[in-house]
């Protein structure tokens, strides 16, 4: 028996920047694909600092989880790539506000990264509908 999948997909995120859907639902979860800090009115960075990006990055994934049936409230497992390493302790304060439930998501999180559009983070999670 295959499973049917199903791409996501909402304005209220930036569009895909490449040959990927924004998500996609599979056997009781949604897969997000890694969210910019992309304001998805102009398609612009929403900030200069790797906090900014990362406000805008996890409002992208709401969005889209929203879209989905789902919500941040579900989100079973994240990864954070950043630029600079040393911008860890402002993402993770923007990361904590919003994950602030009695169960955290796991999570990898990792520095070094050259990420598209010259973001400075970049969020992908994976959540249960």
């Amino acid at each position: 028996m295959s499973e049917k999948l199903e791409a996501v997909a909402t304005d209220q995120a930036p569009a895909a920047l490449g040959a990927y859907s924004q998500a996609v639902k599979a056997n009781g979860f949604v897969f997000v694909s890694g969210q910019l800090g992309l304001d998805p009115a102009t398609g612009e960075l929403a900030g200069a600092t790797a906090g900014e990006q990362a406000d805008q990055a996890l409002k992208n994934i709401a969005a889209i989880l929203a879209e989905a049936g789902s919500g941040i409230d579900k989100v079973v497992r994240a990864t954070i790539y950043m630029k600079d390493v040393n911008d860890f302790k402002e993402v993770d304060a923007r990361y904590a506000a919003v994950f602030n439930g009695p169960v955290k998501p796991a999570r990898v999180a990792f520095g070094g990264n050259d990420i598209p559009k010259g973001a400075l983070v970049e969020i992908d999670a994976i959540a249960v509908q």
